[in-house]
């Protein structure tokens, strides 16, 4: 099976596109893939865990990542985030290059 690494920059807020981006992301993770969602820019709207209604809390199967600087100029701390996403760089986007993993900016 593949590795795909996904790269989310659209709000959920602005944009219907981007639930059917996570369906897509969880879509190939139930495929057997693995799978990783990095959220950078606006994408890190949807961290926060008092955002349920949002879909990003149903990737289970998904590794989620949100980049560390868009949130903190966005004003998101740490302990605003949801439990099942990590605080990562932009140097896990060049690693899954250099990895040979399918890259899809969506």
């Amino acid at each position: 099976m593949g590795k795909y690494f996904l790269i989310e920059s659209q709000s959920p807020f602005e944009s219907t596109e981007v639930n059917y981006n996570y369906e897509l992301a969880s879509d190939l993770a139930i495929s057997g893939h693995e799978v990783t969602l990095f959220l950078v820019e606006n994408g890190v709207l949807a961290v926060r865990s008092t955002d349920t209604s949002l879909d990003l809390t149903k990737l289970n199967q998904v590794n989620l990542l949100a980049d560390e600087f868009s949130l903190q100029e966005r004003g998101i701390d740490s302990s605003e985030i949801g439990s099942n996403i990590k605080i990562s760089s932009l140097e896990c986007v060049v690693n899954a290059m250099a990895e040979g993993q399918k890259m899809m900016w969506l």
